[in-house]
Formats: C-alpha cells, sequence, structure tokens
C-alpha cells in the first residue's frame, strides 16, 4: 500500500514508524514514492515496513518497526520476510539498507539473509540532529547491508 497515510507526525502509523528511526525529518522524506507492508492484529497495525524502489531491480528497506508489546515475537521476521517475497514477486533482485553497527537489529537482519556491504563512516552524526544511543553507546557508523532475492 503506499505510505501517504502514515504521512502525518500525529498518526498512529507515523509514531510506529520513530520506533525505528526518531528523525520525523528523515521518515517524511523517505515516505514519498515508498511501497508500505503491515503486520495487523484483530485489524490494529502491529508492525509496518517501508520499502522504496530505486529501479525496476534495486529497493530500499527504509524502516520495520513492531509495536513495543509486541516485539519478540517473531512479528518483525515475518513482516520482513513477507515484504521480501512481495519484493521478489515484483522483479526485485536486490534490496539494500543502512543501520547502526551494532545492537540486535544487526543480527535480525543477517538473519534474514541480509550482509555488510560498506560502512558510511560518521552517518549518524551528520544526519541527526540529536545522538542516538543504543545498550549507552552512541551510533555513529552506518553499515550499508544488502540482500540478493535471486539466491535461494
Amino acid at each position: 500500500m503506499p505510505c501517504s497515510p502514515a504521512s502525518h507526525p500525529h498518526s498512529t502509523l507515523f509514531r510506529l514508524l520513530l520506533e525505528a528511526d526518531p528523525s520525523e525529518e528523515c521518515i517524511q522524506k523517505y515516505l514519498k514514492d515508498s511501497w508500505c507492508y503491515a503486520a495487523l492484529e484483530d485489524d490494529t497495525v502491529i508492525g509496518i515496513c517501508v520499502v522504496k524502489p530505486e529501479n525496476n531491480k534495486l529497493a530500499e528497506l527504509f524502516n520495520i518497526a513492531v509495536s513495543p508489546d509486541c516485539q519478540a515475537k517473531g512479528t518483525g521476521s515475518k513482516l520482513l520476510k513477507f515484504t521480501l517475497d512481495s519484493l521478489k514477486n515484483k522483479g526485485v533482485q536486490r534490496v539494500e539498507l543502512g543501520t547502526g553497527t551494532f545492537g540486535y537489529q544487526l543480527a535480525f537482519y543477517q538473519r534474514q539473509g541480509f550482509r555488510v556491504d560498506s560502512i558510511r563512516k560518521n552517518f549518524f552524526l551528520d544526519h541527526y540532529v540529536e545522538p542516538i544511543f543504543e545498550q549507552g553507546i552512541q551510533h555513529k557508523d552506518m553499515l550499508r547491508l544488502v540482500c540478493d532475492l535471486t539466491v535461494e
């Protein structure tokens, strides 16, 4: 589904996106022309994944978030697998994303087949006004990960 319904900063969906990306400005930038996938429970969105097609063979995953009370139950893994399968069915061959150099999300993506491709030094320092901390450590550099959807 298109992402425009979630683009209002006070909407429930937008607040869910803020769980994974604390910058309203960054979210607003990547929502335009993106595809959204949602995990539902009793008609309530409990997870959301935002992917932007770069061309007909490449897409970038910008955000995946699960409601805090639904985390650690497999929802994110199922949502990401569904998203990757849907992208493959659309003819996408490669999915890229950026994430921190440490933390649970790195292992999460690697379990789904993503591999480290490159590092962008000082990305979080240069692109976010407020520092981002996880486990008491400030995120500074971004790892670029890729998933080749043509490999089984």
